[in-house]
C-alpha cells in the first residue's frame, strides 16, 4: 500500500521547482501536528511572508487533495512533520475568509484538554467542505402552482412523500429532498419533469433582526439581570455569567435583551440548546421579538442548508445561530455573545470522537474571544454552582416566576401503599391517586402530562414458558419492545445502543411455544396505552424522539398542545424542559426512581434536575399547578428535596458527598475505554497497560474492569478510571502513561476527560 504521505510515483506529474514560502498546514485528520508545505510564489505574491494563519487551503496528501488550514507557529505543536522528503506545494487558496484567530486558539485548547489529535478538532470546524468555495447561490426545490400540475399524473405513495416533505417545510436540493422523503432521486426527477416541482437558484440570505421592536415589560429582577449582561457586553471582556432562575422565571426574555445589545454592536451571537426539539417554541419567541428567523445548526439540516449556513456565518452575514453543541465550532468572525440554555443538560457532552462538553468549551471559546458567555438553567450543574460560589462566575438569580405565577405544589405518591390496580394479567402503572388527579384535570378543561423517561413499550420481553429473554446480538443489552400500532402488527424489538431492529416474533425462539411472550415493565408507549383505556375522551399526544423524528414533527405537536387539540401529553425527557404550555396544570411522574439506578456518581443530581424540570411544566399560566411523583423510595434525599422545594439544601448535601469522595467538581477523572472484537487479546493488552498505570500521591488508577456495557456493537469493552485531586494535571499523567505505547490495530482506545456518562 502506498505510504499515506508519499510522493507521487514517477508516472505522475513531477514536482515543480521548489520556490515558495514555507508554511505549516493542519489537516482535518487524526494527526497531532501540522505539516510543512510551500506556498507557490504566484499565490504568495500578495503577501511575501506567506498566507495568514487560518487561511483555508487545498493541499496534496498522498494521492489525494484535501482542505487544510495554515497554522500559526504560536498555536499548538511547534514541530514539523519530520520527514526528509521534498516539500509539496499548496495547490490553491479556498474562497472563504480565514478562520478567526480565537477559533484557532480554541481548537488548540480543546485538543490539549481532551487529549485529542489537533486535526480531529479541526475536522469539526471544516465539517462542510462544500462551503469552502463560493457559488452564485444554492439550488432549492419548490412546488409549482397547483394549476400547472398534469391531472393525469399518477400520484404514487413515493411521489406523495416528496410533496408531503415539501409542504412540511423541508428545503434543499433534489438529492436532499429524496433523502428526507426516503425515496429514490428518480422520483424527484420524475416530478420535476412532470412540472409538479421545479429547481430554483436562491441567493443565501439571512434576515437582520429588527432592533426597533420592543420586548415585553420585565420584572425588577429581570431588569437587574439583563442590565448586568448588557454591562458585560459593553465591557468588551470575558465574563462568564450563571443565569439561575426558577422554571417559568423568564430567563429567555432576559438574555434576549443581551442579544438585542449584541446586535446593536454589530456582533454575532450563538445560542446553544441541548435538544433540537426545544427549538420549536424558542424560534417562535425569537421571531416575535426580532421579526426574523435565526440561522439553525443541527444534525437534521440538509447538506445544502449546512453549506449555506456555514458560509453565511464565515462571511458575517448571520446575526444569530441557534444550534446544538457542534455550532461552537462555526467560524464566527464577529462573535460577541454565547448563551448556553439548559446548561446543566447532559446532552451537551459528546462521547464519540473528540469527547468534550459543550458548556465547558463554550466558556473556553468565550475566553479566547474575550466576550461574555451566559449559562442559563433552573437547575444549574453542581460544577457551575461551585464556580459561582467561588466567584469565578457572576451569579444572577431570578427567584420567582414571571407574571405572578406560582410554583406548582409537589406531592409524593408512595407506590408501596398506593399501588396501581391490576386486572388479571394486565399490569397497570398509574396509581389511584394519579388516575383521579388526571381525570379531574381533564374534566376541568385543563391539560395534563404523564412523564416516564423510558422509550418504547416495554424494556424487556420474555417467554413465560421457558424464561427466554430477548437480548441484542451485538450488545450487552435487553431489546426494547416498540409498538407503533395496536396489537402485534408493526411491533418490533430494538436495541437502544447500536440501533439494531428485529421484528417481534409470534413464537419463542427458544422453546417454539406460541402466545407465551410477555412485555415486562413500562415504556412510555405502554403508559399511553393505559391512559387511553382509562381516559377514552382524552385527546392524547405522544412526545418522544421515536414519535417526533424531526423539528417539523415537533413543531406540529407543540402547535396541537398550544391550540388545545391535545389535552393529555405522554412523553420522555424530550418534553421535560424548555416548553411553555400555559394550560398545563398537572404533571404526573410515573416512575421517579429510574434515574437513581446504576453506579453513576451524578445519578442523584441528574434525577433531581430532570424531575425538577418536568415538574416546572405545570402551572405556568394563570392556574395553580400540581405535581404527583410516584416513587418506591419517598425518603430518598432527591424525593424529599423535590417535595419540600429545598434545592439549596440538596445541592449542599450533594456537594459535600462529592467532596468526601473526591469526585467532580472537587476531583478530576479520566476514563479510558478500550474495545476489540477479540476479548482475549483485549484483556491481554489491558493487563499490559495496567502495569504502568499512574499510581501516586494524589491520584490512582482503577481497572481494568468490564465497562458497564461490556459488549457494544460486537466489540468487547474494558475501562480504566483515573481519579486525581483537583490540583493534579491529569492530561500530563495520561500522556506519560501512554507515551510510546503501541496499540494493536484491532483495539480502539477512547480517552474521556471529565466523563459524564459511565456506559
Amino acid at each position: 500500500m502506498q505510504d499515506f504521505f508519499s510522493e507521487p510515483s514517477e508516472d505522475k506529474e513531477p514536482f515543480p521547482p521548489k520556490k515558495g514560502v514555507l508554511c505549516r498546514v493542519l489537516l482535518p485528520l487524526p494527526i497531532a501536528e501540522p505539516y510543512d508545505y510551500l506556498i507557490p510564489l504566484d499565490i504568495a505574491n500578495d503577501s511575501p511572508e506567506g498566507l495568514c494563519p487560518g487561511t483555508v487551503v487545498e493541499v496534496p496528501v498522498g494521492p489525494r487533495r484535501l482542505n487544510g488550514v495554515v497554522w500559526p507557529h504560536s498555536v499548538g505543536p511547534t514541530g514539523s512533520s519530520g520527514r526528509d522528503k521534498k516539500l509539496r506545494f499548496v495547490l490553491s487558496v479556498r474562497d472563504t475568509p480565514p478562520l478567526p484567530a480565537e477559533l484557532l486558539r480554541t481548537i488548540a485548547w480543546v485538543a490539549d484538554y481532551t487529549l485529542s489529535p489537533l486535526g480531529s478538532v479541526l475536522k469539526m470546524v471544516l465539517s462542510v467542505p462544500d462551503a469552502l468555495s463560493a457559488g452564485g447561490g444554492d439550488k432549492r426545490v419548490r412546488l409549482c402552482a397547483q394549476g400547472g400540475i398534469d391531472q393525469t399524473l399518477k400520484m404514487t405513495p413515493a411521489r406523495q412523500k416528496v410533496l408531503d416533505s415539501l409542504r412540511a417545510g423541508m428545503e434543499g436540493t433534489g438529492a436532499d429532498l429524496a433523502r428526507a422523503a426516503r425515496v429514490s432521486p428518480a422520483v424527484v426527477r420524475g416530478l420535476e419533469k412532470a412540472g409538479v416541482i421545479r429547481t430554483v437558484l436562491c441567493a443565501p440570505a439571512f434576515g437582520a433582526p429588527d432592533l426597533a421592536r420592543v420586548g415585553p415589560c420585565l420584572s425588577p429582577d429581570q431588569q437587574r439581570a439583563a442590565g448586568a449582561m448588557i454591562e458585560a457586553l459593553e465591557s468588551g471582556t470575558f465574563c462568564p455569567i450563571l443565569l439561575d432562575g426558577v422554571t417559568g422565571a423568564g430567563k429567555t426574555e432576559v438574555y434576549f435583551e443581551a442579544l438585542h445589545r449584541c446586535f446593536e454592536q454589530g456582533k454575532q451571537a450563538l445560542v446553544l440548546l441541548p435538544e433540537i426539539a426545544l427549538s420549536a417554541q424558542w424560534l417562535v419567541r425569537f421571531r416575535g421579538r426580532f421579526g426574523v428567523d435565526p440561522a439553525r445548526w443541527h444534525s437534521d439540516l440538509t447538506p445544502a442548508q449546512r453549506r449555506q449556513t456555514w458560509r453565511a456565518v464565515a462571511l458575517g452575514r448571520v446575526s444569530l445561530v441557534i444550534g446544538a453543541r457542534s455550532a461552537l465550532f462555526l467560524p464566527f468572525p464577529h462573535l460577541g455573545l454565547i448563551v448556553v440554555d439548559e446548561e446543566h443538560d447532559a446532552s451537551f457532552k459528546q462521547d464519540d470522537g473528540v469527547a468534550y462538553h459543550g458548556r465547558d468549551m463554550a466558556v473556553v471559546r468565550a475566553y479566547e474571544a474575550a466576550i461574555p458567555v451566559v449559562l442559563a438553567s433552573a437547575t444549574p450543574a453542581l460544577e457551575s454552582m461551585v464556580n459561582a460560589q467561588k466567584g469565578r462566575y457572576q451569579h444572577l438569580v431570578l427567584p420567582v416566576r414571571h407574571g405572578g405565577a406560582a410554583l406548582p405544589r409537589v406531592e409524593l405518591v408512595d407506590l408501596r401503599r398506593d399501588r396501581p390496580p391490576t386486572q388479571g394479567r394486565t399490569a397497570a402503572f398509574l396509581s389511584p391517586t394519579l388516575r383521579t388527579a388526571v381525570k379531574n384535570c381533564l374534566d376541568s378543561g385543563a391539560q395534563a402530562l404523564l412523564f416516564l423517561n423510558r422509550r418504547g413499550y416495554a424494556p424487556l420481553t420474555l417467554c413465560r414458558n421457558c424464561g427466554h429473554r430477548f437480548q441484542c446480538r451485538d450488545c450487552t443489552a435487553w431489546l426494547v419492545e416498540h409498538r407503533q400500532s395496536e396489537g402485534q402488527e408493526g411491533a418490533r424489538l430494538s436495541c437502544h445502543h447500536c440501533g439494531a431492529r428485529y421484528p417481534r416474533p409470534s413464537v419463542c425462539p427458544s422453546c417454539a411455544q406460541a402466545n407465551t411472550l410477555v412485555a415486562c415493565g413500562p415504556g412510555v408507549e405502554r403508559i399511553a396505552e393505559e391512559a387511553v383505556a382509562l381516559f377514552p375522551e382524552a385527546r392524547l399526544g405522544l412526545m418522544t424522539s421515536d414519535h417526533l423524528p424531526s423539528p417539523a414533527a415537533t413543531r406540529a405537536m407543540v402547535a396541537q398542545v398550544e391550540s388545545g387539540a391535545v389535552n393529555l401529553l405522554v412523553g420522555t425527557q424530550v418534553l421535560a424542559k424548555g416548553y411553555h404550555f400555559p394550560a398545563l396544570t398537572l404533571v404526573g411522574v410515573v416512575d421517579a426512581d429510574l434515574g437513581l439506578l446504576g453506579g453513576d456518581p451524578r445519578a442523584a443530581e441528574r434525577s433531581f434536575q430532570l424531575l425538577h424540570q418536568v415538574a416546572g411544566r405545570a402551572g405556568r399560566g394563570g392556574q395553580a399547578g400540581r405535581v404527583l411523583i410516584q416513587t418506591h423510595a419517598p425518603d430518598h434525599p432527591v424525593m424529599q428535596a423535590l417535595a419540600a422545594g429545598t434545592r439549596a439544601r440538596f445541592l449542599a448535601e450533594e456537594s459535600e458527598n462529592r467532596r468526601r469522595g473526591g469526585l467532580p467538581p472537587y476531583g478530576r477523572m479520566v476514563a479510558l475505554i478500550l474495545s476489540s472484537p477479540d476479548a482475549q487479546r483485549l484483556d491481554d493488552f489491558c493487563r499490559q497497560l495496567a502495569e504502568t498505570a499512574p499510581q501516586g500521591a494524589g491520584y490512582r488508577t482503577l481497572g481494568p474492569a468490564p465497562a458497564p456495557i461490556p459488549l457494544l456493537r460486537g466489540r468487547h469493552r474494558r475501562r480504566f478510571l483515573l481519579q486525581a485531586r483537583r490540583s493534579v494535571s491529569v492530561q500530563k499523567l495520561v500522556k506519560q502513561w501512554l507515551n510510546g505505547l503501541k496499540t494493536p490495530s484491532s483495539i480502539r482506545m477512547m480517552i474521556d476527560v471529565d466523563p459524564y456518562s459511565f456506559f
